[in-house]
């Protein structure tokens, strides 16, 4: 009976200690083994045997970590104290280090974070931290980032959540806001007014000269169109005269092939000359030109009145004698 109870207290034990010598690190996980309080090994994910009472165990989450700074007040370059909340992102890189060389290394990376805040906005004007906040988290970043280097881990970012000016400094900047936006918007009007007026004034001006061209390609249509109308009222007056001219030309040679034919005298002449006088003297003209010369009218009249005188006295017909026929 003894023996069965030593036996089963010798499994019970050799059971405690198989359970304490199995490990399991899971993926995210490194395992820092210590022999006898001393730094042993680096064990990677998986199942791990380790000699229990003489080897310890103490996991490490690799896994990136969130930390929340609590909001502090901060005093800016322009005496303006603001409330500032901020986050930062980082992850272990060395578990060794990590676990090593700092105690707490939340509460010793957030003082750092704290004191890092207020040098850096402490630093910069209100309006220039409000609009920084890319600035601030860079240079945060890189400052936590080399001091928590010593320490295994690696600062991924930080993010400045919000900063709050006090009340009084946020109504005035909402006035301030208002007037800028009021100025803004007088600005723009303005800017807007005086672009419609050189707009409205290039209109005109381009009306002006679309204007003084039309009227200049119409005044010199019209100026083509007038010399060619006269131009081809010339050249129709022209063809008439010369028509006219060549008309009467013929007219001309045919009375005078006429006449030539007929055999006149100088007596039926010079009756059809005087015939022609008296027609024209009826007329309205005040002015007769005579297209003979003065000596040959003269002979004419002397020989139109020997032969009245010599019809009046009865001298027969056959003693008057006849000119001879002018050589054409």
């Amino acid at each position: 009976m003894t023996f069965v109870i030593l036996l089963g207290v010798m499994g019970f034990l050799l059971f405690v200690f198989a359970a304490a010598s199995v490990k399991i690190i899971r993926p995210y996980q490194r395992g820092l083994v210590e022999r006898l309080g001393r730094y042993h090994a680096t064990e990677e994910p998986g199942l791990r045997i380790i000699v229990p009472v003489v080897d310890r165990m103490v996991r490490v989450d690799m896994r990136e970590v969130v930390l929340d700074v609590p909001p502090q007040e901060v005093i800016t370059s322009d005496n303006v104290v603001v409330r500032v909340d901020a986050v930062i992102y980082y992850e272990a890189t060395d578990p060794q280090r990590l676990i090593y060389n700092v105690t707490n290394f939340q509460v010793a990376v957030t003082k750092l974070a704290q004191t890092n805040l207020r040098n850096v906005i402490g630093d910069m004007q209100l309006d220039e931290a409000l609009t920084s906040s890319e600035i601030i988290n860079a240079r945060l970043r890189e400052i936590l980032d080399d001091a928590t280097d010593k320490w295994g881990t690696r600062v991924v970012r930080v993010e400045i959540q919000r900063i709050d000016p006090p009340p009084d400094v946020v109504e005035s900047m909402h006035h301030q806001m208002r007037a800028e936006r009021t100025r803004r918007a007088v600005v723009t009007e303005a800017a807007g007014t005086r672009e419609a007026a050189v707009t409205q004034a290039e209109g005109l001006k381009q009306a002006a000269v679309l204007k003084a061209e039309g009227e200049k390609t119409s005044a010199i249509l019209k100026a083509q169109g007038d010399a060619e109308a006269t131009k081809a009222s010339a050249d129709a007056e022209r063809f008439r005269q010369d028509t006219v001219a060549q008309g009467e030309a013929e007219a001309i040679r045919t009375v005078y092939k006429a006449i030539h034919d007929g055999g006149p005298s100088n007596d039926l002449l010079a009756i059809k000359y005087m015939e022609t006088l008296q027609i024209m003297a009826n007329g309205q003209a005040t002015k007769i030109f005579l297209p003979t010369e003065a000596t040959a009218l003269l002979g004419a009249l002397a020989g139109m009145s020997d032969v009245f005188q010599e019809r009046a006295n009865g001298a027969p017909k056959s003693s008057v004698t006849r000119a001879k026929r002018p050589t054409p």
